[in-house]
């Protein structure tokens, strides 16, 4: 019979025990919820962004569930989901410079979703629609491809990626769930 552990188990199991990364096992899990109004004309265009939530660049994702009205009658919009800079300006240890507000990863969690094309009340999750399911631990910094934790509020938000020639005014709402220490 074949018993196979975790990577935190085993971590566990070394003699001497090995402290796990803050947030794998132990944590304090938040949420952040919140709802956008998004107008007619406002998400319709490729390259137009909806900034949902700001978490702290070292927390984990657990979840990112999205809730929306109907905001394309047709069958045009197709989103990204990913990470923008928070409200301050950093510069990674890689020298690239990040503005306030700035891309960090467009789709770092989803890409090429069509779920705005009709309404959603029961919510899509998108954390791991295009993350790896084997990157559940990692931190948000990581998750977006930075070289280390720039310690500043990181945006989760979608990006349209095509033109929504039907589109409509609607809600978006937002539930993330994440782990910090």
């Amino acid at each position: 019979m074949a018993s196979t552990k975790s990577v935190n188990l085993t971590l566990l199991d070394t003699s001497p025990r090995t402290l796990l990364e803050s947030g794998s096992a132990v944590g304090k899990m938040r949420v952040y919820m919140d709802t956008v109004a998004v107008a007619d004309g406002d998400f319709d265009a490729d390259g137009d962004i909806v900034y949902l939530a700001e978490v702290p660049s070292n927390a984990k994702i657990a979840s990112i569930k999205v809730f929306n009205d109907d905001l394309d009658a047709g069958t045009d919009s197709v989103v990204n989901l990913g990470v923008y800079n928070g409200g301050t300006k950093f510069t990674s240890s890689a020298g690239t410079s990040y503005a306030a507000n700035g891309l960090i990863d467009e789709d770092a969690y989803a890409s090429a979703v069509t779920t705005f094309q009709g309404a959603v009340t029961a919510g899509t999750e998108l954390a791991f629609e295009a993350r790896n399911i084997n990157a559940i631990n990692n931190y948000v910094w990581e998750d977006c491809g930075l070289p280390e934790d720039p310690r500043v509020p990181l945006r989760i938000a979608l990006t349209q990626t095509a033109a929504v020639t039907t589109d409509a005014a609607g809600d978006i709402s937002v539930v993330v769930t994440y782990v910090v220490e």
